[in-house]
């Protein structure tokens, strides 16, 4: 990854130095008031972007028999499961006993298939497919984000942290003599012993996948004066195994896409497979399938074009899809107040946690070796303070600690946070501050910036 020149990081550290102050960096509570919009209408959020997604589509360069496996194993991803595979337009396997929805591409169809959630919430439906008796859960709506449920503690104090479905297959017509009940949300709510989780975006994972972890740890390194004048540390998640760093998820707590495929498969459609092959119910009216449910397949039944995808198990293909595809692309070309607020960006330190470039180590796929893009994310942990935090830990990431979010794609996402919580760009930048939040110097520049220059950076990531 090219380093900036010192002039250049000079002159950042200017610029930031000179917004935030030295008060600035010691406490949130310190920031200064926003700067006046002399007579200017709000600076507001541009919305999700139209036009085409941008993303959804493979890797650049991939050779005919990759092009093959990413286009079979984007099918399988949009597989729809039922029970044991006996309901007509539900060719998948393995649904439940609990689960959250009943395809990947549910809950990853936002701007295309491989997203996040989208505007209408596919688990209102799924909830009752097939006579299933669930309640909806008050945290989730039809035009709310598609969100997974996390206990914070056990009844008996202990830390849980682990996802508690949101529905079963009791009452299907699939599943008969299983009685299982739902979790009591009501009491959880209550207690305020229950936190939130949506989906992320699929798009370039296999990009992610390639960067070493010695260029991770580079990037997280660049500019290092800059992020101690802001308050910024970070650290990586790793493998508690190997030692690696681990990238995938809200905390980074999964190592590789097939991981993070694997454990989805189980803990969101609650198929069994070969990395998570126990049924986590141990209800046995509720179990009718031998386990694993998803396994590599001895025989060709699905004849897709792509041996390798057809071979595979569900997960291999789910993980395949993912990592074979294509990064989403930004507006082009970008527009003069775009590319102003891009200078925006990074006079205030974003960069200093979104970073620009990421280089990939040598691949073993075509023409994904040593390719440079831009995720917008240096993929480490930071604490984003009391305002924003679960007091869940996975791995090496406590209750305060995120995965910086990678920004490529942000300008067609809907809901924002880990939680969903909100829809508004500028409320999401505002609950990055709060005490102990290692962004609070840079909201700290983001609100002495002119309404122009506010804007600006919006248009930007909009544009992103």
């Amino acid at each position: 990854m090219p380093k900036r020149s010192a002039g250049r990081s000079w002159l950042l550290l200017g610029i930031a130095g000179g917004l935030m102050g030295a008060a600035a960096l010691s406490h949130w509570a310190s920031a200064q008031q926003p700067a006046p919009n002399f007579g200017m209408p709000p600076v507001h959020d541009p919305g999700v972007r139209g036009g085409s997604p941008g993303a959804g589509g493979p890797l650049p360069g991939l050779d005919s028999a990759e092009l093959a496996f990413f286009t079979a194993a984007a099918n399988r991803f949009q597989e729809i499961d039922s029970v044991s595979g006996t309901i007509a337009g539900q060719t998948g396997s393995g649904l439940g006993p609990r689960f959250n929805s009943n395809s990947c591409a549910s809950c990853h169809q936002q701007p295309a298939v491989g997203g996040t959630g989208p505007a209408v919430n596919p688990q209102i439906a799924v909830a009752r497919l097939a006579g299933a008796h669930n309640t909806i859960p008050p945290f989730i709506t039809i035009n709310g984000p598609v969100r997974e449920a996390r206990f914070v503690s056990n009844p008996n104090g202990t830390a849980d942290g682990g996802v508690h479905d949101l529905f079963v297959i009791t009452g299907r017509t699939d599943a008969p003599g299983c009685n299982i009940a739902q979790p009591n949300f009501a009491a959880a709510l209550a207690a305020n012993n229950v936190i939130f989780r949506i989906p992320t975006p699929l798009f370039g994972a296999g990009l992610v996948e390639g960067v070493s972890d010695l260029g991770l740890e580079n990037a997280l390194a660049e500019n290092g004066f800059l992020k101690q004048q802001l308050g910024i540390t970070g650290q990586f998640n790793h493998s508690g195994n190997d030692g690696s760093i681990t990238r995938f998820g809200w905390k980074a707590q999964n190592k590789s896409m097939l991981m993070f495929a694997g454990e989805a498969y189980n803990v969101e459609q609650g198929v069994t497979n070969e990395l998570f092959p126990n049924e986590r119910e141990p209800d046995p009216s509720c179990q009718f399938n031998g386990t694993p449910e998803d396994t590599t397949n001895l025989t060709n039944t699905f004849n897709s074009g792509s041996q390798a995808s057809d071979f595979s198990s569900d997960i291999v293909n789910f993980a395949a899809f993912a990592r074979l595809s294509a990064a989403p692309a930004p507006v082009s070309p970008m527009s003069p107040v775009a590319a102003h607020g891009q200078q925006v960006f990074a006079n205030i330190g974003c960069q200093a946690c979104h970073a620009l470039q990421l280089t990939t180590a040598k691949s073993a796929f075509t023409g994904q070796s040593n390719v440079t893009f831009s995720p917008l994310s240096d993929f480490a942990l930071h604490d984003m303070g009391f305002g924003l935090a679960d007091n869940i830990s996975q791995g090496g990431a406590n209750g305060q600690q995120f995965r910086t979010a990678p920004l490529w794609g942000i300008g067609q996402r809907i809901f924002f946070l880990h939680d969903g919580r909100t829809q508004d760009l500028v409320e999401a930048i505002h609950d990055h501050a709060s005490a102990g939040s290692e962004a609070n110097a840079v909201i700290n520049n983001f609100e002495l910036l002119s309404p122009i220059d506010k804007q600006a950076l919006l248009v930007y990531l909009r544009s992103l």
